[in-house]
């Protein structure tokens, strides 16, 4: 034994919270498990002695072949220090993994399929999948027909449904799906499907012309599918102040210009109503400059107005320096007044 326990009433209890656990365990960790511990094997098989004596070395070499030297070798690197998963279940697994090993090596050389598959009932063989190891559904190509993978396969899990390719639909795959036809066959074999013009849901061929209907979004005219104009067909729902763009089989809501409340395109020019700060001129909604027409924009003694889009601010003059909300007359040292401008800049932003 690999641990060494201080009495039973724990023993029994660590055994059934590990057999809780082992049934919950992945298929994929007991699968990586077995690879690295029969890598493992090929390693150690290949230890040397080295002593000269070849008699010697044979009778060790064949006792150290089913030592328990060097199953734990094997073991101490099975896992890598990162993988909770494999340690976990390393741990949990002691005893079966030394049954295996002086006991059913013979008659059960797969340590996989006797450890993960028949002992802890984690995987099923290839072409089986759940808790009872069902055969998925099979057809003329093998298991989905050859075409798609059984949900759950190989595991204990799963429903047992092909999952298709792309391209490809059906209980056993054997339909085109949605936006692909069946190509011609030069012999017997049932024919490939392959995709249709990317604005068809079925179609006859790859052209553009042999669309039968189309995807949402396109509407059929001449076997044609035609893109829908959202936009203009009022099929579209913008939100408060966006725009409707109209694109290949959909349509995207764009912000608009903020010169605008509202808009029917991009830029200023397309508002429906001006923004505060804005007045129409024409058929733009420009900037208006409060600095140079209002009377007094800033009313504080010793500020100076700066325009800026859509609003205003206002600053101590040049040669004036704002204290107590107050503009002054600066008589500091230039270096102070360069301070105090960046913590008064930092305080505003």
């Amino acid at each position: 034994m690999w641990c060494d326990w201080s009495s039973l009433p724990l023993l029994v209890l660590v055994w059934e919270l590990s057999v809780v656990r082992v049934e919950t365990a992945p298929c994929q960790t007991c699968h990586k498990l077995t690879d690295s511990f029969i890598k493992g094997l090929e390693v150690t098989s290949s230890k040397n002695f080295g002593g000269g004596n070849t008699a010697w070395e044979e009778e060790k070499l064949a006792k150290y072949a089913r030592s328990e030297t060097r199953l734990l070798e094997i073991v101490e690197s099975a896992c890598e220090k990162t993988d909770f998963e494999c340690n976990q279940l390393l741990e949990q697994i002691e005893d079966q993994v030394e049954t295996w090993w002086f006991h059913r090596q013979q008659e059960a050389p797969d340590l996989f399929d006797w450890l993960c598959i028949e002992e802890l009932r984690l995987c099923c063989p290839p072409g089986r999948y759940g808790p009872q190891c069902k055969e998925c559904l099979s057809g003329p190509g093998g298991v989905c027909g050859g075409l798609g993978r059984c949900e759950g396969e190989g595991t204990r899990l799963g429903d047992g449904g092909c999952v298709c390719d792309p391209g490809y639909s059906g209980q056993l795959c054997q339909n085109c799906g949605d936006g692909y036809y069946r190509e011609k066959s030069s012999n017997h074999s049932t024919a490939a499907c392959a995709a249709c013009y990317h604005s068809c849901n079925k179609c006859l061929g790859p052209q553009d012309y042999k669309c039968l209907n189309c995807k949402p979004g396109w509407i059929l005219h001449d076997n044609k599918c035609i893109d829908t104009d959202e936009c203009g067909t009022e099929l579209a729902r913008c939100p408060t102040n966006t725009y409707c763009h109209n694109t290949d089989g959909s349509y995207e809501c764009r912000g608009c210009d903020q010169a605008c409340v509202g808009c029917m395109g991009s830029g200023p020019a397309r508002c429906k109503k001006c923004a505060r700060g804005y007045r129409l001129r024409g058929s733009k909604c420009i900037d208006i400059d409060e600095c140079s027409e209002r009377a007094i924009a800033c009313p504080g003694l010793n500020e100076a107005c700066t325009n800026e889009e859509g609003s205003f601010h206002c600053d101590c003059a040049q040669g004036f320096i704002r204290r107590d909300s107050i503009c002054v007359e600066n008589k500091l040292p230039s270096n102070f007044n360069i301070n105090l401008k960046i913590q008064q800049q930092q305080t505003k932003n």
